[in-house]
């Protein structure tokens, strides 16, 4: 007999007994699954896992312990391979839960959280910072589908409230009787003040079977923090400070700019990835003189992404995750 599968007193498998109300569910599974992982030279990992299966019509209830025994089958294949991915883990988990439960799709997502020692921007000195890794994975018997996913932390300046500032500054400085010339060479030269925000990039990109190989986590991660006016330090000594002030000063940049710096950076970056692919660039500024935070996304089809890109042309469809995600086994 097999202990996983819960029998009633009469030897009856339960899960696999008919429902009162014959109708099949779209998901079904576990949240709030925690593991720590420990990958070689990579380091430990924080993750947490979701894990669905779609239940048909003439099936009770799913056997909810061959979720925790396919995580950690996966979680073992991930250890042996010495290389954290959080696409590939949420992939083959989806592939064991769907193979297992008997089911004709299963979604898994994982968000991980490591650190990572990076140098203070003037002083060099190594400062531990935190990232999160983001995957998720469908999975059909013809079809695997993933999406990695990263988020970062960084700074933004604002450019309207710059501009307000410089224009103040340029017109006491013509009433002090500085010459047009030299108060425009004042302008250039000296940081113009404004107000900042502490913003939170995420950046996803989505591959149809496992064509998401070639796509480094830690890249996306170095393209959200570009996007920003300036990456943050955790630990920073007075030069690091300044560093990170006047760069970010000197690149003004709205929410708008963060998501639309990180599609041009993944187009670009990625000249070989399929016009199938999905790409979601979201940015939260945290605000200082608000009480209330600001967001901006974009999202769809890379092939969309390019055309807008290179032609005058408008999508009026944004193709959401969901959506690209739900085309898998349709």
């Amino acid at each position: 007999m097999n202990p996983e599968i819960a029998l009633s007193p009469d030897g009856i498998d339960v899960q696999a007994s008919r429902p009162a109300t014959r109708v099949s569910l779209s998901r079904v599974g576990v949240t709030g699954v925690e593991k720590v992982l420990s990958i070689g030279d990579e380091g430990h990992f924080h993750a947490e896992m979701e894990c669905f299966v779609d239940l048909g019509p003439d099936q009770a209830g799913v056997h909810m312990s061959r979720f925790e025994e396919n995580v950690a089958e996966a979680i073992d294949d991930v250890v042996r391979s010495r290389s954290m991915r959080a696409e590939g883990l949420a992939a083959r988990i989806a592939e064991l839960v769907r193979e297992k439960q008997h089911g004709i799709r299963a979604e898994v997502s994982v968000k991980a959280r490591y650190a990572e020692t990076m140098p203070a921007p003037a002083s060099g000195i190594p400062t531990q910072e935190m990232y999160t890794l983001l995957g998720t994975a469908v999975a059909s018997e013809s079809e695997t589908r993933t999406v990695t996913g990263v988020q970062a932390q960084g700074m933004t300046a604002c450019p309207c409230a710059q501009e307000m500032v410089a224009d103040v500054a340029r017109d006491r400085l013509r009433k002090s009787g500085y010459t047009e010339e030299q108060v425009t060479e004042i302008i250039e030269m000296v940081p113009i003040a404004t107000h900042n925000q502490r913003g939170i990039g995420t950046l996803y990109i989505g591959c149809a079977n496992g064509s998401a190989a070639d796509i480094d986590a830690r890249q996306l991660l170095r393209l959200v923090e570009g996007s920003m006016s300036s990456e943050i330090y955790e630990l920073m000594k007075r030069p690091d400070e300044l560093s990170v002030v006047e760069k970010a000063h000197a690149q003004p940049r709205f929410v708008e700019d963060c998501v639309r710096e990180m599609l041009r950076q993944v187009v670009e970056t990625f000249p070989d990835l399929s016009d199938d692919a999905f790409v979601m660039a979201q940015q939260e500024n945290l605000e200082t003189i608000h009480r209330h935070n600001v967001v901006a996304e974009r999202y769809g089809r890379l092939a969309d992404l390019r055309e807008e890109m290179n032609s005058d042309s408008h999508q009026r469809h944004h193709l959401s995750m969901r959506e690209w995600l739900n085309e898998v086994g349709s």
